[in-house]
């Protein structure tokens, strides 16, 4: 998986997500849940430099959201 300039479509963990470079942003990303509940439904992260991301610390965030979700509900608490 590599994120570049343009948003890309990955799967972890069977859950389908679109990761967006936020433009302007260096190490900001919006994440889109694109198999979850509710279509528009994701987060954003920010690193503490403005380096990109790797594609494993891409997959660790969205493992992280997806532990944090209600798996009755989808969302966060």
């Amino acid at each position: 998986m590599a994120v570049a300039e343009q948003p890309v479509q990955v799967e972890v963990d069977g859950e389908r997500f679109e990761i967006t470079p936020r433009q302007g942003q260096p190490g900001t990303y919006d994440y889109s849940w694109l198999s979850g509940p509710d279509a528009g439904y994701g987060y954003s992260s920010s690193s503490s430099d403005p380096r990109p991301l790797t594609p494993a610390e891409h997959e660790q965030s969205i493992r992280d959201f997806l532990a944090q979700t209600n798996p009755e509900t989808g969302h966060l608490d």
